[in-house]
């Protein structure tokens, strides 16, 4: 029997797994060499944006002891969550459905049915959305850092992939509710930053505390030139992140990446100004953490709104982050170890909420998503932000509560802490002396 007579015979799903069918049919007469070229570009620099970006970041700001834990906890997220995304999780967001995605495109197969883009490859397409869902559990290693068993870690970011972003990003970006009722999110405002951030809340409390955290032991970074380069690496991927998005290389891409420049800058300025005046001088990680900001609230509007809308969001996320991280870690006393929530979280509210505004052509921006008034689309907005707040805060902890009784337990022991997890989980360093 010849392989065409094999492939009439065996399902889709089957033909999928044993690999008899490309993922993708051709599309020749559509696909263009540019935008082709550019998501090529936007995907590896997504990737960047993990692996090494956020990583060196989150290392940096670790102890000594923890530095190679972190490195570590982010490749293995990465591991898991591209085979997860070629398992199910594309299909469970780009599959047909209201709440949550069919499972159409298991395996990556039935990829020409896919009708999302038009000018490149379907292939990219699913590479590039992988990227965005690589990143998101990752971010979300910033407020449990320095304590949690790797163990927990893997099973927490694949039932957390499944359970939270792939609804989330169903309903925005796969044709879910959110977008049936007219939620504007560029690149990911809700889908990443405020469900990663909302999440990594819980993940801190139901964690708990670093031990020198809780015995008000400072929480020094030990390596700012290993942050330093990890924001660089972010800084330039993130152009990919919000100029990839468009998914074309057009003027709204070129638009995304003016904004995010602009956002980022303004976002560390605001905050190294109100630093400079509470304690007399600005400080890198100040810088770092504001830029983030910036870069984090320009995200879901980078497309819609002009360069003016995008200044004025830095400025009000680099403020707004400023005063949420200082009221998270010195009045509420939870350690997010790496601000996740205040910085990635309240920055996806301000540009998700801001972003109806300062999408008016009037101030320079391309028109309010869904030609709907400022007013209107703020509600809607707002609709969105609460929606995704709620789902991510309820269902992390169900995600958290799921582990815990599979692991018997989340965290490492006090003496394992105290000895730093490079050793304990890992039997290696990130340094040598």
């Amino acid at each position: 029997m010849n392989i065409k007579a094999i492939t009439s015979i065996l399902s889709p799903l089957a033909i999928a797994v044993l690999g008899l069918m490309p993922v993708a049919q051709a599309q020749a007469a559509t696909i263009s060499a540019g935008d082709t070229a550019w998501m090529l570009v936007a995907s590896a620099f997504v990737l960047m944006m993990t692996l090494p970006g956020l990583g060196l970041l989150y290392a940096g700001m670790a102890r000594r002891e923890n530095a190679m834990s972190v490195l570590v906890q982010c490749l293995g997220i990465t591991l898991i969550v591209s085979l997860l995304w070629f398992i199910c999780g594309f299909s469970l967001v780009f599959g047909s459905g209201t709440l949550i995605g069919g499972f159409e495109y298991l395996f990556l197969s039935n990829l020409e049915q896919q009708t999302l883009v038009s000018s490149i490859p379907i292939e990219i397409f699913v590479l590039f959305q992988m990227t965005f869902a690589i990143i998101t559990p990752a971010l979300i290693v910033g407020a449990y850092a320095e304590r949690t068993r790797f163990s927990a870690v893997l099973l927490f970011s694949a039932l957390w992939l499944l359970l939270v972003y792939c609804p989330v990003a169903h309903w925005v970006w796969g044709g879910g509710w959110l977008a049936e009722l007219g939620v504007a999110d560029f690149a990911g405002g809700l889908v990443i930053h405020l469900c990663a951030g909302a999440s990594a809340l819980v993940a801190a409390i139901v964690i708990g505390p670093r031990k020198r955290f809780a015995t008000g032991e400072p929480t020094i970074p030990h390596s700012m030139m290993m942050s330093f380069a990890g924001i660089g690496l972010l800084w330039v991927g993130w152009f990919g992140f919000n100029g990839g998005s468009a998914l074309v290389a057009d003027g709204q891409a070129a638009n995304a990446m003016l904004a995010t420049q602009l956002a980022a800058v303004s976002g560390a300025l605001a905050w190294m100004c109100l630093e400079w005046r509470r304690h007399g001088c600005p400080s890198g990680l100040g810088i770092i953490t504001g830029i983030i900001a910036g870069l984090g609230a320009v995200t879901p509007g980078s497309g819609f709104v002009g360069p003016f809308g995008a200044v004025v969001i830095g400025l009000v996320a680099g403020c707004s982050c400023y005063f949420a991280t200082g009221y998270c870690k010195q009045v509420l006393r939870i350690d997010d170890s790496m601000d996740v929530f205040p910085v990635h979280g309240v920055a996806g509210i301000v540009g998700t909420l801001l972003l109806a505004f300062f999408s008016l052509e009037w101030l320079g921006g391309l028109g309010v998503p869904g030609g709907n008034t400022a007013l209107q689309q703020f509600l809607i907005q707002g609709v969105g932000v609460v929606a995704v707040l709620l789902y991510s805060l309820a269902l992390t902890y169900a995600v958290l509560y799921i582990t815990r009784r599979l692991l018997g337990g989340l965290r490492v022991e006090e003496q394992e802490e105290a000895q730093g997890l490079d050793m304990v989980l890992h039997q290696e360093r990130a340094y040598n002396h």
